[in-house]
């Protein structure tokens, strides 16, 4: 698959999971329209893929120390960091955080498996 391809499919995927996140959780609230919805996946993305590995490589020590737990408190403050810069995402508390990493990671592994090249 082409880089321009995968990459189109993991804005999607991105967009698909914060959509169900938006739809199964409450205090997960996207409000928006579907060029919206792909602005905040390609937001949410770059997130993950640029600012994500320098904070767990900073956090290296109380990652190890937690057995990895920390990583969820950092998908966490990363959701609401994205919430911060996105007007048409709003997540009200910090459980609905808690809630959405799982839900969007969830919805990111599986559809990733469908989409996967074999």
């Amino acid at each position: 698959m082409s880089f321009l391809l995968r990459t189109l499919s993991y804005i999607l995927i991105n967009a698909i999971s914060i959509w169900t996140a938006d739809y199964f959780i409450d205090g997960f609230v996207f409000r928006g329209n579907w060029q919206d919805l792909l602005i905040a996946g390609l937001v949410l993305g770059i997130v993950n893929s640029l600012i994500r590995p320098i904070i767990k490589l900073i956090a290296l020590p109380v990652i190890f120390l937690t057995l990895g737990l920390f990583t969820v408190i950092i998908n966490i403050a990363l959701l609401f960091f994205v919430a911060e810069i996105l007007p048409t995402l709003q997540i009200e508390t910090f459980w609905a955080a808690f809630m959405g990493v799982f839900v969007i990671s969830i919805t990111n592994h599986l559809l990733s498996i469908l989409t996967k090249k074999h």
